[in-house]
């Protein structure tokens, strides 16, 4: 699977989104949409209504990455207002996972599911065969600008393992603290889908096409051109 860059857009000078639209257009793969509900991640982000005023002008994937309480409640609005995937938390829909996974591909989109750093891989194993995606975050939820968890690379690792073993073809997605300075070690892990922030792409002081073309130059010169 070819590498997949997906800006994390709660980061993004939400002043300039159509210029930063058109950016990540030609360096990007995939749009991340943080939607948190103040209650299970302690931050309120984004919403399916931002969604839906930039599916209008972007080619782009959205992936919308539910941290809230009770992310039934999301499901026919985000596929309405243009999500592609839709990522819920194992720890939220723990009573209901093959319900609320189900509803997802019911509504057109492509169920995902998100694993807290505390949170061990035996959450989501099993329906693992329902995913399109697993997020590992690799900090804390809630906030940016967090520094990495490294004892989540043997996770990813393990991950990467179950699924070459039962020959499944979800994404490996990482999300929190992700910069040049893990590209390598992430890859060689099996990952292919890497949230990028304020670690790899939202920089102060640095314009956002230069910040995208230095993020795709770091990540090959890590990970060499064909990754």
């Amino acid at each position: 699977m070819k590498t997949m860059f997906a800006p994390s857009l709660m980061c993004m000078d939400i002043c300039d989104t159509l210029h930063q639209l058109e950016v990540f257009e030609r360096y990007c793969h995939m749009l991340h949409v943080d939607i948190m509900d103040g209650h299970f991640a302690k931050n309120i982000t984004l919403s399916p209504g931002f969604i839906r005023n930039i599916r209008k002008h972007t080619t782009l994937p959205i992936e919308a990455h539910l941290m809230v309480t009770s992310p039934g409640d999301y499901i026919d609005e985000l596929a309405d207002c243009g999500a592609d995937y839709i990522t819920v938390h194992a720890e939220t829909v723990q009573t209901e996972a093959f319900r609320v996974l189900n509803r997802i591909k019911a509504a057109g989109a492509r169920p995902g599911a998100a694993v807290c750093p505390a949170t061990p891989l035996e959450a989501i194993l099993p329906y693992l065969e329902l995913l399109d995606l697993v997020v590992v975050m690799t900090v804390d939820i809630g906030y940016a600008g967090q520094k990495f968890i490294p004892q989540m690379m043997g996770k990813i690792r393990e991950l990467d393992r179950i699924r070459r073993e039962r020959n499944l073809d979800f994404l490996i997605e990482t999300d929190g603290a992700i910069g040049k300075e893990r590209y390598r070690q992430l890859h060689e892990a099996g990952v292919n889908a890497y949230v990028m922030g304020t670690s790899g792409l939202f920089k102060p002081g640095l314009d956002i096409e230069s910040a995208a073309a230095n993020m795709v130059r770091e990540f090959a010169e890590a990970t060499g051109p064909n990754a």
